[in-house]
């Protein structure tokens, strides 16, 4: 599934073909997939108005308008691009909603699994109220990450996964951070210490910096805009590396399952808690 690097490159490659055109008709053939408000409704909503920025939160394509928000979640195999309406694209086969443009061109959004949800609102707060802070503003502090873990039970790599304690963290970027910080993903989150989790509020920031840096991660579904894979996979130091050898100190890299999850650890630089 798309985390935060990989929507947040998509998110830059689109804004120079979609900021300032105007949407005029909607296509669509997966009825769930325009999840609110109805079709019908959505269509005529949407019809006309003009694109003025794009922008992201957590894992949402935020597409703002002049009276609504186009909203994106790719899911795990969503993908959006832009294409001249007589073109095709590899992705094609799987494009279950399609926004024709004034210039001639499509936004289309292709999804072979069908988890993707478009939603078009007039209150952001209703649909995305509920996610925590984004995890590269000064919103993510260290005191309040951590008093968001106390008390709590569960892994810390199940509470990295709520979108509540933070936003856009999925499986790969919760992995790579708590490698780098040395925790190990089964610890129970409300044990981590003040230090800790100093530790891992950095280390979060780091790696979705660097994932941004690479543009994402193209390790199944996952394309930029333009078709291209990102290069994220290439530098990761334990995610997708099992049985290879830590990049760190040598140490095989395992693989275990933690919040139903297949998690990546190394067992040396993240010792099994006691």
């Amino acid at each position: 599934m798309p985390e935060l690097p990989e929507v947040e490159t998509v998110v830059r490659g689109l804004r120079e073909p979609l900021v300032g055109r105007r949407i005029q008709s909607m296509w669509h053939d997966w009825a769930p997939a325009v999840h609110a408000p109805g079709t019908a409704e959505f269509a005529a909503r949407i019809a006309g108005q003009r694109i003025r920025a794009l922008n992201r939160r957590g894992k949402y394509i935020l597409i703002a308008l002049e009276y609504d928000t186009l909203v994106v979640h790719l899911k795990m195999s969503g993908r959006l691009y832009v294409a001249d309406a007589e073109s095709t694209n590899e992705a094609d086969r799987w494009v279950h909603v399609r926004f024709d443009l004034d210039d001639g061109r499509q936004l289309r959004f292709s999804d072979l699994r069908k988890f993707g949800r478009v939603y078009l609102t007039n209150d952001l707060a209703s649909l995305l109220g509920h996610l925590g802070p984004e995890p590269l503003s000064d919103d993510f502090t260290v005191a309040g990450f951590h008093a968001g873990l106390r008390g709590r039970k569960r892994s810390i790599k199940a509470q990295l996964l709520d979108q509540e304690i933070v936003a856009g963290v999925g499986n790969i970027y919760a992995d790579e951070a708590l490698f780098s910080a040395g925790i190990h993903p089964s610890a129970r989150a409300g044990t981590l210490t003040a230090d800790e989790a100093a530790r891992l509020q950095q280390a979060i920031r780091a790696a979705l910096q660097t994932g941004i840096e690479h543009e994402g991660a193209s390790i199944n579904w996952y394309r930029k805009p333009d078709g291209q894979k990102g290069e994220s996979q290439a530098h990761f130091y334990v995610y997708g590396r099992t049985s290879l050898p830590c990049r760190r100190c040598g140490a095989v890299i395992n693989k275990i399952r933690v919040a139903q999850r297949g998690t990546h650890f190394c067992p040396e630089c993240q010792p099994q808690p006691q």
